[in-house]
């Protein structure tokens, strides 16, 4: 099916239809007038690295992400070596299926570590040996801040100022930051820290905040225009610091994943030409 051009920036990420295989994924983003597909390395793996840029390179699809690499604010060396090892696979298969940017979720506490600001050090040094390895493949690493209620076990690094302070340290074509609305929403100032990222601005995701909360937080996102985010502010804040990449909706929601994925395409397509693409 050919692409609609008025959704030629929207991308589904993976994780909104779980339940598809990554054949599925391919086939209905497609269906769907998309252009464009966030990848994550599960499914990848599933068929196999070669398979999945094979069916990637024939589909015409752009890969606006693969997710994910980082997990690594372990201390003990072994389980550091066993990570750094890891994102180098990752860091391959990005470059393998053509995804400019691979995108890091730092990690959590180690058990038994209350140290914080030391974890969120072994995040930024991890990266920095990373990064000869990227720049040798082509990839750029993007750092996706997580809200704080993901700071213990999956995300040291909370906001978009944090994660700017550890890009900042390199070029920006090596280490960007992933803006996503569902973990950003809530920062003091973001309107400034997005127009500080401007060109480190990697992938721009969306979804909504939802409440009550479940009681698996994971789950706790919704489809934009479902929630608390005022989408409109948040995208003309990304689109005037510069950013003209994809627009990727991830949601993790057991609702949603329980939907059929082509109902799930055409409600996140017309939510995004409300709420997302005037304000572009």
């Amino acid at each position: 099916m050919r692409s609609d051009p008025a959704l030629a920036r929207l991308s589904l990420n993976q994780r909104t239809t779980a339940e598809w295989t990554l054949r599925e994924a391919i086939d209905g983003t497609l269906a769907a007038g998309l252009s464009s597909i966030g990848l994550w390395r599960e499914p990848v793996a599933d068929v196999g690295l070669e398979v999945a840029a094979k069916w990637i390179a024939e589909s015409g699809l752009r890969v606006s992400s693969l997710c994910r690499g980082g997990f690594f604010t372990v201390s003990e060396p072994a389980a550091r070596a066993a990570a750094h090892a890891d994102n180098l696979t990752a860091i391959d298969e990005a470059a393998t299926l053509g995804a400019r940017t691979l995108v890091l979720v730092p990690g959590g506490l180690p058990p038994g570590d209350t140290d914080l600001a030391g974890a969120r050090a072994r995040a930024a040094e991890a990266i920095a040996e990373l990064v000869p390895h990227a720049r040798s493949r082509g990839v750029t690493l993007g750092i996706e801040p997580m809200h704080p209620i993901f700071a213990a076990d999956r995300g040291v690094v909370s906001t978009l100022r944090q994660a700017l302070d550890i890009a900042e340290d390199f070029d920006p074509s090596d280490v960007g930051v992933v803006v996503d609305t569902y973990h950003l929403w809530w920062e003091p100032s973001v309107e400034d820290q997005i127009a500080r990222a401007g060109d480190r601005i990697v992938s721009y995701q969306v979804c909504d905040w939802i409440t009550p909360l479940p009681a698996d937080t994971l789950l706790g996102r919704g489809m934009m225009g479902d929630g608390h985010i005022d989408f409109p502010t948040f995208t003309s804040a990304v689109a005037a610091a510069g950013y003209t990449g994809d627009i990727e909706v991830e949601i993790f929601n057991a609702d949603i994943w329980a939907t059929p994925g082509d109902e799930v395409l055409a409600r996140m397509s017309q939510r995004y030409l409300e709420l997302i693409a005037p304000f572009l």
